[in-house]
This record gives structure tokens, sequence and C-alpha cells, in this order.
């Protein structure tokens, strides 16, 4: 594989762990939503993915983050909710030896979040329904399922799936 192909797959990985990682970025705890891009640790995670960590970048990719929890629950239109927050960027092509590659035009504050939403975009097109919230209601986090037939349905087995297999479990004992 070429090196600039190379780099771009890698890119495109990174991008998929940050949409991940900013999706989960909100999530329950003790049954009330918590949102961990808040003081420290949003610009902690701001600067893992190669953002400024700026209070401004901090905010942005929390009206994005919000946006995409509502347009995976298909509680939102992408085009009305997602769109104006992302409108200002540009791709533009350089030509290389190697073939096209792409280079993201946005503010500074706006690159990480903008990002985010391109992985978003990879991921519906590239794997059509394996981005999806986690199947227990009391959960808020996502998962990207990567396995062969497509049927993961809990953002962690050891936590949602268990917790989901004893009440269906308990539910069907009670019935009998």
């Amino acid at each position: 594989m070429a090196a600039g192909r190379r780099d771009e797959r890698v890119q495109v990985i990174r991008d998929e762990d940050l949409l991940l990682a900013l999706l989960n970025s909100a999530p329950i705890i003790d049954g009330k939503q918590t949102d961990s891009l808040e003081g420290a640790a949003g610009a902690e995670f701001a600067h893992r993915f190669g953002g400024t960590g700026s209070k401004a970048e901090i905010a942005h990719l929390q009206r994005v983050r919000d946006a995409l929890h509502e347009v995976v629950r298909e509680q939102a239109d992408p085009g009305t909710d997602l769109g104006p927050l992302i409108g200002g960027a540009i791709l533009t092509p350089e030509v290389t030896p190697g073939g096209i590659r792409w280079e993201l035009q946005a503010p500074a504050t706006e690159r990480l979040a903008v990002r985010a939403a391109m992985a978003w975009s990879d991921v519906t097109r590239e794997m059509p329904g394996r981005l999806r919230p986690c199947a227990n209601t009391e959960c808020n986090l996502f998962l990207i399922d990567h396995s062969r037939p497509g049927s993961a349905k809990w953002c962690s087995m050891a936590a949602c799936g268990n917790r989901m297999k004893v009440r269906t479990h308990a539910h069907r004992r009670r019935d009998r």
C-alpha cells in the first residue's frame, strides 16, 4: 500500500475513533447525564485528537455532539441540525503523484468537530446501519458495529449486554 493511502486510512480510522469518543462523551452515570467535555477533560479530549483544546473548540464540539446524537437516533435532520454547524468547512484537493489528497480548511475552533461529522458521514455511507445507540435505553452511549453479522446491540457486552440479558431472563422467569 502506498504511503499516502496508508496515511489516509490511518486518518479515517482515527476519525472513526474521534466520532465514537465524541458521541460517547455524554454518558449516563448514576442515572444522570454527564458531560466529559467539560473543564480540563474537554481540553484533554481535544488535544488527544489533534485539536486546540480552547473553550470555543469545546463548545463547538458539544454542539456538534448533541446534533449527532439526534441525527444518529433519527430524531433530527442532518441538513437542518448538523449542516449549519459544519457549513463553513471546505475540502481542497491536493494532487500528488500518489493521487488526490483532500485538505480540510476550517477555523481551528471547528476543525475537530468537522472531522467528527465527516467521520459520521463516512461510517453512515460505508457501513449503513452499523452506527447506532446502545440498545439499553438507560444508556446514552453509541457503538459502531464491526462484527461480521452486524448484530451487536450494546456499547459494551460487559456492562449493558449482561445487564440487559439478566433483565430479559428475569422477565421470562416471572412470566412463567
